[in-house]
């Protein structure tokens, strides 16, 4: 048990016996009246986003979640399959609440698998990637009045919006948070 107002952003609460994330917190001490946190916490399981209210003096029963290395194999209709690095052990994460995960996977790649009663639930990607870009319309001299920027298309089909000078083949920091291009990578 975790008291709330000892609560910090990335913790795991069990919250109506399911695992939730803590996306946002903010504590708040009113003039009047006992002092309280608002959390947005995010449902490991659905990806539901759920805000809460709680009295900086209740407690919260923190989740027992853990993580581990897992090698992205594939997705289908199923999931994303992933096999364990240390075991070899192959296991399905569902899609649901995961979909904008699944647009920066690359199969061969290692990620941090969030696990909760011994079954994969979460996929924790790096803060920032670097991706090939597959496609991108050419750029019109002089076209700078909509901002200088344009959508490409990297190696895993997810589309970005980058500056003007990118062109098929760049290599390109994306922040997989915001899904923002951060800058061009010279290898």
């Amino acid at each position: 048990m975790v008291r709330a107002g000892s609560i910090t952003k990335g913790m795991v609460l069990l919250i109506k016996e399911e695992p939730y994330a803590v996306a946002e917190r903010e504590f708040v001490n009113p003039g009047k009246g006992s002092a309280f946190v608002r959390l947005k916490l995010k449902n490991l399981r659905t990806g539901q986003v759920l805000r809460e209210t709680i009295k900086s003096n209740d407690s919260v029963q923190e989740a027992d979640v853990y993580d581990k290395d897992g090698q992205f194999l594939f997705a289908d209709e199923s999931g994303y399959h992933f096999m364990d690095t240390e075991t070899y052990e192959q296991y399905v994460i569902e899609r649901e609440g995961l979909e904008e995960e699944g647009t920066y996977m690359r199969e061969g790649d290692t990620y941090r698998i969030t696990m909760w009663e011994n079954r994969p639930i979460d996929i924790v990607l790096p803060l920032k990637m670097t991706f090939e870009v597959v496609e991108a319309e050419e750029a019109v001299k002089g076209d700078t009045v909509t901002g200088a920027n344009k959508i490409v298309t990297i190696e895993t089909g997810r589309k970005v919006k980058v500056p003007l000078f990118i062109k098929p083949g760049d290599k390109v920091l994306v922040n997989t948070e915001t899904g923002e291009y951060v800058e061009r990578v010279n290898t």
